[in-house]
C-alpha cells in the first residue's frame, strides 16, 4: 500500500501518509524503512530545507528534478558575447562605475584574482589600478606581511634545465594567493622535477641557506652568503623565476623589479660640522624570504582539488564553459569540471543553461550573474570605452570577441566599446579592429596610450 502511495504523491510526510489510509505512523514508519532498504524510496526535506522530513519514489524524485532543471532552464534567455563582455567588465569592476576603493575593495579584487599568473610588474602598474580609484600599495603590502596573501610564481617554466634564459624580472608572472588555498593552488601546479632544475652556484647557496635557516631576511642572506646585495638580489630573481622561493612582502617582489638605483643619501651636518652617518633603507628589508614548499602539495586530495577549481573559475568569470579556460592555465580537464558543475546545478547553488549565444557545449552560472546577465539584456549600450590590458584576464579578443588573439603581454593594450573590441595596441603600434568614425579616433588612440 505505502509503495503503490508513493508512486503517486510525490514528496510526503508520515503523518499525511497516516491520514489518508487511517494506520498508524509507527507501522508506516516500518515500511518506508524497508522500501528504503529496497532503494525504492528516499527521504529527505525536499520542499523547504527546514521543513519536516519527508518521502518519495527514488524514480519520481529524479522525474521531479529533471523537470525543474528543464523549467529552469527555460527561463534563461541568452545574451551576445559583446553583452557578456560589458558584463565581464562590471563583475570585475572595470567599468569606471563600478571600480572599489580602500583595503576591503582589493581584498574583493584578490578573491576574483586569485591564483591568475601575471606579469610581476603588471599587477601594480595595470591590473589593480584598472579596477580602484586612488589605489595604495601599501594596502597590499599590509595584506601580505598580516599573512592573508601570498604570491609566487605558480607554474615553472618548462624549459628549465640546461641552457634556459631567465625572463627579465619584471615579466616574471606571479599569482596572488590567499594563504589558506595556497596548498590548493600549488597542488594544481606541476613540480620541477630536481634534475632539471640547474641553478646558478650562488642561487643554489641562497636556496641551502633558506633550507637551513628558514625564513630569514635580505640583510641575513647577504650574511650568510657573504655577498653584494646587487648579486643576492639576482639570485633572488632566479629562483623566483623558478618558482622557489617567496617573501613574506610585496615589497620584497616589487625591489626585484624595480630598475637598480643607487641611493643619493642627503647626509645634514652635526652641529660641530661632522658629518652624520644615516643608514640608506632596502625596499628588500620588508619581509622575509622563504623556499615555497610545494611538497605538501600532494597532500590534498583530488576530489577536493578540482572543485576548489570549480569553484574559482565561476567566482572569477561568473558564467563558465569550456571556451572561456582558455585564458586559464593548468586547470583540471573540462570532463571532470563538468562533474563537480552538475553536481553544484542539482544540489541548486548554480544554474545551467544557455547563457551565452555562439558557444557550444554545457554553461554553468552564479545565481548573482544570471540576474546581472538579464539586467544587462534589458540596458541598451551607452557607448562606453574600457581599457583592457593585455595581461588581464578579460583579454578575450579572439576567444570571445572575433579577431586575431592579443598578445597576453602587459605593454599591449585593447580598447572595448560597449563590449566589442574596437582596437588595441601591439608592440606600440594601434590597429583597429572595429568600425570607428573619425571623430572618435583622438580619443581611441589617447585611451590606447595610457
Amino acid at each position: 500500500i505505502i509503495r503503490s502511495r508513493l508512486e503517486g504523491l510525490g514528496p510526503v510526510t508520515v503523518g499525511r501518509l497516516a491520514d489518508s489510509i487511517g494506520m498508524p505512523e509507527r507501522a508506516i514508519d516500518q515500511a518506508l524503512i524497508a522500501l528504503e532498504g529496497e532503494g525504492f524510496a528516499i527521504r529527505g526535506q525536499f520542499e523547504f530545507r527546514d521543513g519536516p522530513v519527508e518521502w518519495c519514489d527514488r524514480r519520481l524524485l529524479a522525474r521531479i528534478h529533471r523537470y525543474t532543471l528543464d523549467r529552469l532552464r527555460k527561463e534563461v534567455e541568452p545574451v551576445s558575447p559583446a553583452d557578456f563582455m560589458r558584463f565581464l567588465f562590471i563583475w570585475h569592476h572595470l567599468d569606471p562605475e563600478y571600480r572599489v576603493e580602500g583595503p576591503m575593495g582589493l581584498t574583493a579584487l584578490l578573491d576574483l584574482l586569485e591564483g591568475f599568473q601575471a606579469p610581476a610588474s603588471a599587477w601594480e602598474n595595470h591590473l589593480l589600478p584598472a579596477r580602484m580609484n586612488r589605489y595604495n600599495n601599501a594596502w597590499l603590502d599590509q595584506l601580505c606581511l598580516s599573512g592573508q596573501v601570498a604570491w609566487a610564481r605558480l607554474h615553472p617554466p618548462s624549459n628549465s634545465g640546461a641552457g634556459r634564459r631567465t625572463s627579465a624580472p619584471h615579466n616574471l608572472p606571479v599569482a596572488l594567493i590567499f594563504r589558506e588555498n595556497l596548498s590548493f593552488h600549488l597542488s594544481l601546479a606541476p613540480g620541477m622535477p630536481a634534475e632539471k632544475a640547474q641553478l646558478s652556484g650562488l642561487s643554489e647557496h641562497i636556496l641551502e641557506v633558506l633550507e637551513r635557516r628558514g625564513a630569514c631576511f635580505f640583510q641575513e642572506i647577504v650574511q650568510q652568503t657573504r655577498q653584494l646585495s646587487g648579486n643576492v638580489k639576482q639570485g633572488l630573481a632566479e629562483l623566483v623565476s623558478l618558482g622557489l622561493v617567496t617573501c613574506d612582502g610585496f615589497a620584497g617582489l616589487r625591489d626585484l623589479i624595480a630598475p637598480q638605483r643607487r641611493p643619493v643619501p642627503n647626509r645634514p651636518r652635526s652641529p660641530r660640522g661632522r658629518k652624520l652617518i644615516l643608514r640608506t633603507v632596502d625596499r628588500t628589508a620588508a619581509g622575509r624570504w622563504s623556499k615555497l614548499e610545494r611538497g605538501t602539495a600532494g597532500e590534498v586530495d583530488a576530489a577536493d582539488l578540482v572543485e576548489f577549481s570549480a569553484r574559482q573559475l565561476l567566482k572569477r568569470y561568473g558564467v563558465v564553459f569550456h571556451k572561456l579556460l582558455i585564458r586559464e592555465s593548468h586547470t583540471p580537464p573540462w570532463r571532470e569540471l563538468l562533474r563537480v558543475y552538475r553536481r553544484m546545478e542539482a544540489r541548486g547553488e548554480i544554474r545551467g543553461g544557455r547563457f551565452i549565444t555562439g558557444f557550444s557545449g554545457e554553461q554553468y552560472a552564479l545565481p548573482e550573474a544570471v540576474g546581472q546577465l538579464r539586467a544587462m539584456r534589458r540596458t541598451k549600450p551607452r557607448g562606453n570605452l574600457v581599457t583592457v590590458n593585455g595581461a588581464d584576464p578579460l583579454n578575450m579578443v579572439g576567444i570571445l570577441t572575433p579577431g586575431a588573439r592579443v598578445p597576453s603581454l602587459s605593454g599591449n593594450r585593447i580598447l572595448f566599446k560597449d563590449g566589442e573590441a574596437v582596437a588595441a595596441r601591439v608592440s606600440g603600434s594601434i590597429t583597429h579592429l572595429g568600425a570607428l568614425d573619425h571623430h572618435s579616433l583622438p580619443a581611441v588612440h589617447a585611451a590606447l596610450r595610457g
